[in-house]
């Protein structure tokens, strides 16, 4: 369990997750074929519902992504991405108190996202796909979460051998975070993901789940990104990932004991829930719901 100091906020653009209260960050993807919500918030009205009822969930974050990053998709152009990201932002803007990020790993996205409305920007490349990433992110004031991958999701399940899969995954984050700081991003503003399901096997997923708390040693807000994955579908014999709730949920608790303070869900009211309760079993009689 990790006990030692933890960064207390992140900061977006106007922004602040407080990070005291543990962050169910809330999955719209807004794409027609995500390996999990089957296209069902493709349009303005059901994606408007859906970070609604996320809302009313306990969501402190709704993450839109346009494009889908399950192994092997295809990638698609920002014109389209935009056609599908933008109305969506622009719509849940208008209507939520709640912060929006962007999952995106395209500059010209991120930078009219930030223009629609939207606190940060959530790069699955780790500042690695497209080379004005930093730049945009920095001069738009966003906050930014860096993720671990190896190559393009068409390819990254191609190449998930490492030496050692914790120890590799930090030093990648750490060059991410160099890079985001080299063109301007403040340290508040970055927090770090270690990319499960990107360029890993179950093994190695199961490696970082296991050793969460090597990560705070790079002193940024954690993010765990577990919901659904095929790497509990293989663990629980689960190939429907609607069936991976149970799971998802393990992987949460035992992710918050390790440090991370940040959970990328489909599943808002469950999740919230339960890392809730991991923080009073961790804090003990220091829990406090005030």
């Amino acid at each position: 369990m990790h006990s030692g100091p933890q960064p207390e906020y992140l900061a977006g653009r106007t922004a602040r997750l407080d990070l005291n209260v543990p962050c169910v960050v809330g999955i719209l993807n807004v794409t027609p074929d995500s390996f999990s919500d089957d296209g069902c918030f493709c349009d303005v009205a059901s994606a408007l519902e859906q970070g609604q009822r996320m809302a009313r969930e306990g969501a402190a974050l709704i993450d839109i992504g346009g494009e889908s990053t399950r192994p092997g998709a295809p990638s698609i152009s920002a014109a389209e991405e935009l056609e599908r990201v933008i109305p969506v932002i622009e719509a849940l803007h208008c209507e939520l108190a709640l912060p929006l990020s962007i999952d995106t790993t395209k500059s010209a996205v991120a930078a009219a996202a930030v223009a629609a409305g939207v606190e940060f920007v959530n790069d699955i490349s780790g500042l690695m796909f497209d080379p004005q990433m930093a730049e945009v992110v920095a001069k738009s004031g966003a906050g930014l979460i860096v993720m671990h991958t190896r190559g393009k999701p068409e390819s990254m399940q191609q190449d998930t051998d490492y030496v050692d899969v914790v120890e590799e995954v930090v030093a990648a984050l750490c060059r991410s975070i160099e890079c985001a700081e080299a063109a301007g991003v403040p340290s508040d503003k970055i927090a770090i993901d270690p990319g499960i399901g990107f360029g890993k096997d179950v093994a190695g997923n199961l490696e970082l789940l296991r050793r969460t708390a090597a990560l705070t040693e790079l002193d940024r807000p954690i993010m765990l990104g577990t919901s659904r994955k095929s790497f509990i579908g293989r663990v629980l014999a689960q190939d429907d990932p609607g069936d991976r709730l149970a799971g998802t949920l393990a992987t949460i608790a035992l992710g918050y004991a390790g440090g991370a303070r940040l959970f990328r869900v489909h599943d808002v009211a469950a999740a919230h829930q339960t890392v809730l309760m991991a923080q009073a079993v961790c804090y003990g009689a220091e829990w406090s719901a005030d």
